[in-house]
């Protein structure tokens, strides 16, 4: 929603643009496998913590940006912190519930992915008409401190393990006393590396970073540039995909408990297909709201169902260090997407190629989970 006055701020090109998304996933890619490592080992409290505050600082920072340079230092800082916040909080889910329970659970916790998109939506262009030429800048400014005060109510709020009757003192979670804890204070990360399910999840996971993220990173900056939208149109759309993917996660988390996982994930990658290419071959307004509305049913289901199988394959303790490893291979393609669909932009004078793009490596995306074995055979 900012990308397409901030073009105008700093005198960005498209593929500058896309660098930016991408420097803010080269960071994201970095921490993602770390923090679901250092949450297994500290517990996901703390460090979903500390990963929000520098999210938030870094935010704040985006907006005094004068060069291109500092910006894209900006976004990879935020995207380390982004890394290191989002993959233990979707691991709650796992470690919190049982096998049958964790697509529930999980998809609860990605209700807060749909809220933020909503909320996005109604704030960032009202605040943008407010400061006229500079209001990319209050976007940055309001949304960082927003992020940091979300930080405290997750110091507060946040526990480590259901029973745990408030939040955990900052150490590595070892067990206590007796044979039987310190054998469970073990944690054997060489699993998480070595089961070849947990490689096969995190491609099929590549294939929805790549494809999401060149829909999602150039939605306003299309429906403005090239399609003629005013930013409080696109806004209003963006929104409504927002409001409509909050519970996204929710459903297609219980329906992956009822169907199994491989299935569930093949059907959201189809329906994620069919929304990339109307996006990019029917420009009519119904058709871009058709699109929006397809998106949301399925936006978060991917994460949802790949953070309830890394319970599945790995088991509770390691779940956020699986989550991690499979987030490496996401975050491989969140960082590639926009660069390619900014490059194919400049290229071809037109984000329709692009979209294109997105759709094909979701169809395979959908064989790949088809494709998945269950766990433990």
């Amino acid at each position: 929603m900012i990308n397409p006055v901030m073009i105008d701020g700093l005198d960005l090109s498209y593929t500058q643009v896309g660098n930016l998304a991408t420097g803010n996933f080269v960071g994201y890619l970095v921490l993602a496998i770390i923090g679901g490592f250092l949450a297994a080992r500290w517990g996901p409290r703390i460090v979903i913590t500390l990963s929000l505050t520098v999210m938030g600082v870094t935010m704040i920072m985006t907006g005094t940006a004068t060069s291109y340079r500092f910006a894209l230092i900006m976004r990879i800082l935020t995207g380390l912190g982004n890394g290191g916040a989002f993959v233990p909080a979707m691991a709650l889910g796992a470690i919190w519930f049982p096998l049958k329970q964790r697509g529930l659970a999980t998809g609860i916790v990605t209700a807060g992915i749909g809220i933020g998109f909503a909320l996005s939506g109604l704030i960032v262009p009202p605040i943008l008409v407010a400061y006229g030429g500079e209001g990319w800048r209050y976007c940055w400014y309001y949304l960082g401190i927003i992020v940091l005060a979300l930080a405290g109510v997750c110091y507060g709020l946040i526990r480590n393990r259901p029973q745990d009757p408030r939040p955990a003192p900052l150490r590595p979670e070892t067990g206590n006393t007796g044979k039987k804890e310190k054998n469970r204070g073990r944690l054997h990360w060489e699993r998480v590396y070595r089961l070849g399910s947990v490689w096969h999840l995190g491609f099929v996971y590549f294939m929805f970073g790549f494809s999401y993220v060149i829909y999602i990173n150039f939605f306003a900056t299309y429906l403005i540039k090239e399609i003629g939208w005013t930013s409080s149109q696109a806004g209003d759309l963006f929104s409504l995909l927002g409001l409509i993917s909050i519970f996204c996660g929710l459903l297609w988390g219980k329906i992956s408990d009822m169907i199994g996982r491989k299935t569930a994930a093949a059907l959201v990658y189809l329906t994620l297909a069919v929304s990339y290419a109307i996006f990019a071959i029917w420009r009519s307004q119904g058709a871009l709201y058709l699109s929006a509305i397809l998106f949301g049913l399925c936006a978060w289901a991917i994460p949802t169902i790949m953070a309830a199988a890394a319970g599945d394959y790995m088991g509770p303790r390691l779940a956020p260090a699986g989550l991690g490893f499979v987030t490496l291979f996401f975050g491989i393609g969140q960082a590639l997407g926009p660069a390619f669909g900014g490059l194919i932009a400049d290229y071809r004078g037109s984000f329709t190629p692009a979209f294109l793009l997105a759709m094909s490596v979701s169809l395979v995306g959908s064989a790949g989970a088809l494709t998945l074995r269950k766990p433990g055979t």
